[in-house]
């Protein structure tokens, strides 16, 4: 056999099926398609996570809005962070143009238009599905994390919780665990040491600050009730398609602390909720995550351990993500490592550290005698990439270059109508509209102060009344007090005066 038909024999055979599949595109040898070979990823191996990089204006956006239409196709519910702003088309049809029908034709690959149903969300006052979780939710370990705290730090937010669970006070939103820190700190501070030790003023004031920070880049929005149920991005439609949730992170891109308490939370939500798939023939929610960097670039050290860990068992839940970003280099290399889906687009070469980081990028994937991957990645076009998988026994497929297929959904944003046209139809949109603020450590705390406060009044009135046998008043008692304590400090000033001027000498 000759280049081409071996090269039609590996990829053929590297990317066959016996299960279902969803198909990206058309392989590509010495620049040209190859009708006859298709790239097909099956679904039983997309819980296996991905990565999808390349640099700007390379074609990830339309390579995500392609696969979410694939997946939501095949009946497979997906999650979407929209950082751009450039997905929410996936909820109208696209139009047929030439180029598209041209594209195609050389893949053989028909082209149909279609829409998919789509949910719109946000985590902060855009309009759409309101996203929340509790402080409760999260949990001392967890919350502490997402902090950044030390360890002393993090055992005095686990004595926060205890307290507040021993007390039946519930945790809800970031108002609530302000109170208590400035509660054990003050008020309190007798109570808590007697049940639970002292703590110093000096580690609640730390913890104070951090969650104010976390507060001023939009926690207090995220933080609180209704609490998200992630069933609800579990949905089918009346058709068989999966739900393209879409969480629209337009007005959050410099608030990445928000945004990675947010991906971290909901990963571990789902991991906790969510039961044990092992392997399924397909899996019950991917989940894109844009922009990746921005969770990884702003990550503690023990952060960046925990979403590790989650994405290490994830999968066992049926549950597949994916990162997208411009260069491999900004995903951890313990998180690169889980990855069994990559689809790499061009990189740019401007710089001696642009070609540095190129080969670096290269070495990741498998060596073809069909392409020499690094000047590749240089020279592929829009909508063209590198792709290399895990087949249904879980060995990685052959490195392939990839001309990808077209959306068939519109690949522009919807206007403002539109939106609100989704919007108004949407049975989430109204289940998380309301905001709930009921009783919770904030209000219970505020109303034990006040009464505590309404005893000592009645008492202090009563006090003048008792006869003057009785002793001295609590004002009497304290003024001595204070005096004593006075006298006692200025005779010590006196004497360290005394040897400050004897050690002069």
């Amino acid at each position: 056999m000759n280049k081409k038909e071996n090269f039609i024999s590996d990829i053929t055979t590297g990317y066959s099926s016996k299960g279902d599949s969803i198909i990206l595109g058309g392989a590509m040898l010495d620049g040209e398609p190859i009708a006859e070979a298709h790239v097909k990823i099956p679904l039983k191996t997309l819980n296996r996570h991905g990565l999808i990089a390349g640099a700007t204006g390379t074609g990830k956006t339309k390579t995500i809005q392609v696969f979410s239409e694939q997946l939501s196709s095949a009946g497979i519910p997906v999650l979407m962070m929209d950082i751009k702003g450039d997905f929410s088309g996936i909820a109208k049809e696209g139009k047929e143009e030439g180029f598209i029908t041209e594209r195609h034709a050389k893949i053989n690959i028909p082209y149909n238009v279609s829409a998919f149903p789509v949910e719109l969300m946000s985590l902060s006052k855009q309009n759409g599905v309101r996203l929340r979780a509790t402080v409760s939710e999260f949990g001392p370990v967890l919350f502490s994390r997402i902090l950044d705290l030390n360890d002393t730090q993090a055992g005095v937010v686990a004595v926060i919780f205890k307290y507040c669970d021993d007390n039946k006070m519930p945790l809800l939103d970031l108002k609530d665990i302000k109170k208590v820190i400035n509660y054990i700190t003050e008020e309190g501070k007798d109570e808590i040491a007697a049940s639970y030790g002292k703590i110093s003023t000096a580690t609640t004031g730390t913890i104070l600050r951090k969650i104010i920070e976390l507060e001023q880049q939009g926690g207090d929005l995220f933080f609180g009730e209704l609490s998200f149920e992630t069933d609800d991005l579990m949905r089918i439609d009346e058709n068989g398609k999966g739900y393209v949730n879409i969480i629209r992170l337009t007005d959050i891109q410099d608030k990445p602390k928000l945004f990675s308490t947010f991906m971290l939370s909901l990963l571990a939500e789902i991991y906790q909720k969510m039961p044990e798939k092992g392997d399924a023939d397909q899996p019950e929610l991917v989940i894109f995550i844009d922009e990746a960097h921005l969770i990884f670039n702003e990550a503690s050290k023990a952060l960046l351990e925990q979403i590790e860990t989650i994405v290490k068992l994830i999968r066992s839940k049926g549950v597949g993500i994916y990162f997208v970003t411009q260069n491999p280099m900004d995903v951890p290399s313990g998180v690169l490592a889980q990855l069994g889906l990559k689809i790499q687009h061009a990189l740019r070469a401007f710089t001696a550290n642009d070609r540095q980081a190129i080969k670096k990028t290269a070495d990741n994937y498998p060596t073809s005698p069909y392409y020499k991957t690094d000047e590749l990645l240089t020279s592929l076009g829009i909508g063209e990439a590198l792709v290399t998988a895990l087949n249904e026994k879980g060995i990685p497929t052959p490195l392939v270059a990839t001309m990808m297929r077209a959306p068939m959904s519109r690949m522009d944003v919807l206007s403002q109508s539109e939106i609100d046209e989704i919007n108004g139809k949407s049975k989430l949109v109204k289940k998380y509209a309301e905001e709930i603020d009921r009783e919770s450590a904030f209000e219970i705390l505020n109303k034990k102060l006040t009464e505590a406060a309404e005893v000592a009044a009645q008492q202090e009135e009563q006090a003048p009344a008792k006869s003057s046998k009785a002793g001295p008043s609590t004002t009497e008692v304290v003024t001595k007090s204070v005096l004593k304590v006075v006298t006692s400090a200025t005779f010590i000033r006196g004497v360290f005066g005394v040897l400050t001027k004897i050690f002069k000498k």
